[in-house]
């Protein structure tokens, strides 16, 4: 509830400050006594501007504003019919920072013929102040290119413009799942204790898509939502001692406005890094198919000599034992190169509509042995009603396979993986693949899915490279969270529909 002095205020910042009435060649007819807002009192009276005569140009009124140029233009288009009104920005002096909208009417006699005008300002000052923040802050996150920075400028822009206590930006991946804090600012840093403390007005914010306002004490809590394609979440902030319903006002409008080019921004950000990743993805191929072409001959050559030299020592038994050496290493540079090979071959689709789950039903299947061998059990959770995309399921299999046999080796024996499916609302499909292992070094995370890079003898690092760039071409996404608390988990995506995919 405003008080009557805010309202009174209010009222009176609603009204001109200047109104004057001039002729068809812009000569001053009427100049009444205004209400001054040049830091007097409200309602305070105050002289005219200098100049201000009858009979003198209004635009030749000293620290008013208005040039010739304008008012004449206005006047002609409102003498011609073409606006009912005409509206323009203005400085009143150079060294005057307030910003005035002034405004022209026509004046008409009883046969409709326009007599005259009426021109009135306003200060717009705040207004459009809040509007160059509001465009500065689109601004600086058009230029953030990962969701890190995106993060990051979204705070740096709160800060500088509202300068609130406590900063913190929520996400969940639009499948059910409580936000996590991606970021937070003036807190103690217990991102725990921050979604408890912000978690109802993240679900009604996110679930109704409109801010929501906390009083705690004399303090404000103020959550504004964002959405960009797979991803649901909110920003909010705690702001101390708001008294003025303008500056909660200020506030609620920054803060929806940053809230929508936070979602645009991170759009862009997962965009960047889809077509980053299928760059990276081509090259490493290209790199792959380069190798194993060199690799081939070389080896063709040392398995021959091999086989020759142990024909000719079979009655030693160490030398045929060190030449039976060099050909099972030879079949593992062999097996290696085909696995180079099929790294490096491009990626054609064949798509048909079908359930991920069901292909999930098939890896599990087959890889019933592995599992048992290690005593490991899935414990499954899947959507009550399947759902259709179009993909192609040998190709996803494959990186099904990859992610699983990852988990399973880094699973402890006789314990169980985790693997939750859901739809999200946009009609995509998401699934998380959790194991309890050790978790992955903090300085390796970021670089998981570089190919060649493995922790395991006698791997080639291509596994989870080559998922990733399966996952890619059905336009979805795959990333790793790792933590000794919560395990490993392999989150995929895969969107409702997929680039150049044409179902039979």
């Amino acid at each position: 509830m405003l008080s009557t002095d805010s309202l009174e205020r209010q009222l009176l910042d609603a009204l001109p400050i200047t109104i004057h009435a001039i002729d068809l060649d812009g000569r001053l007819t009427s100049v009444p006594q205004t209400a001054s807002r040049f830091g007097d009192e409200p309602g305070a009276q105050s002289a005219p501007p200098a100049g201000a005569l009858p009979g003198a140009s209004i635009w030749d009124l000293t620290g008013a504003g208005f040039t010739r140029e304008q008012v004449e233009h206005a006047m002609q288009r409102l003498r011609m019919g073409r606006a009912r009104v005409v509206r323009w920005e203005l400085s009143p002096a150079a060294d005057d920072r307030r910003v005035l909208l002034a405004q022209m009417t026509p004046l008409h006699d009883d046969s409709r013929a326009v007599t005259g005008f009426v021109v009135s300002t306003t200060d717009v000052t705040s207004v459009t102040r809040e509007r160059e923040a509001a465009t500065e802050a689109s601004l600086a996150l058009a230029r953030a290119t990962d969701l890190d920075h995106v993060y990051h400028e979204t705070a740096h822009q709160l800060r500088q413009r509202l300068r609130p206590d406590i900063i913190v930006i929520a996400v969940t991946d639009d499948d059910g799942l409580a936000p996590r804090v991606v970021y937070e600012s003036g807190s103690d840093g217990d991102e725990k204790a921050l979604g408890i403390r912000f978690a109802a007005a993240w679900r009604s914010a996110i679930g109704d898509g409109h801010p929501v306002i906390t009083r705690t004490g004399s303090s404000v809590e103020l959550t504004a939502p964002f959405r960009s394609p797979g991803t649901a979440g909110a920003v909010t902030i705690v702001l101390d001692d708001v008294e003025s319903p303008e500056r909660l006002g200020d506030a609620h409008r920054f803060l929806s406005s940053l809230a929508i080019d936070t979602a645009t921004a991170l759009e862009r950000a997962q965009l960047v890094l889809r077509t980053g990743n299928r760059h990276r993805s081509q090259a490493s191929g290209e790199v792959a198919t380069g190798v194993a072409h060199e690799l081939r001959n070389p080896i063709f050559g040392i398995s021959s000599a091999a086989q020759l030299l142990r024909f000719r020592a079979r009655e030693d038994p160490v030398m045929e034992k060190n030449v039976g050496r060099i050909l099972r290493e030879v079949e593992r540079l062999n097996r290696m190169v085909a696995t180079l090979m099929e790294f490096g071959r491009p990626i054609a689709l064949k798509v048909s509509a079908a359930d991920p789950d069901a292909v999930w039903d098939d890896v599990l299947e087959t890889e019933r042995g592995r599992l048992e061998s290690r005593a490991i059990a899935v414990r499954r959770t899947r959507p009550d009603t399947p759902v259709s995309l179009a993909i192609d399921g040998e190709q996803l299999a494959q990186a099904f396979r990859s992610v699983l046999s990852n988990a399973v080796d880094a699973a402890p024996e006789a314990s169980d993986i985790v693997l939750q499916s859901a739809t999200l609302p946009n009609g995509g499909w998401r699934c998380r693949l959790t194991n309890g292992g050790e978790p992955i070094a903090p300085e390796l995370l970021p670089r998981v899915f570089e190919p060649f890079l493995s922790t395991k003898p006698g791997s080639t690092g291509t596994g989870l490279a080559f998922a990733q760039r399966i996952i890619d071409e059905h336009d979805g996404t795959i990333q790793i969270e790792s933590s000794a608390q919560a395990g490993t988990t392999v989150i995929l995506t895969l969107p409702s529909a997929t680039r150049n995919a044409t179902l039979p």
